[in-house]
């Protein structure tokens, strides 16, 4: 996927190329979530409880744009769907321990 710069240093920038992929309110969080295992859409928006179906929808499919998350579709009635984190979307495992870690000592118990 090719991704539109947000100015000439980006190519420089690996934390802004790295915020594009994961930043905003809720796909770090999405990612958070699928590291304990493969969620189906409803399961998501329960435990993302102040997004939007839209939200959501469009946060899982720039998810799966950038080969972070799997998107699995059951032919089935009603329709199931699942979401898996992919390789590339486990390897920001320690990134986002860390960034849960630093939430809880400096925001929460701060």
């Amino acid at each position: 996927m090719t991704r539109k710069q947000r100015h000439a240093q980006y190519i420089e920038c690996p934390v802004e190329a790295t915020l594009d992929v994961i930043g905003g309110k809720w796909k770090g969080v999405i990612l958070f979530r699928l590291m304990d295992g493969t969620k189906r859409f409803s399961e998501l928006q329960k435990l993302l409880s102040k997004v939007t179906q839209r939200t959501l929808t469009n946060q899982l499919r720039a998810l799966e744009a950038d080969g972070l998350i799997n998107r699995k579709v059951y032919a089935q009635v009603p329709p199931k769907v699942e979401y898996s984190l992919t390789d590339k979307g486990r390897s920001l495992n320690s990134v986002l321990t860390q960034m849960r870690d630093w939430g809880q000592a400096h925001i929460l118990d701060g």
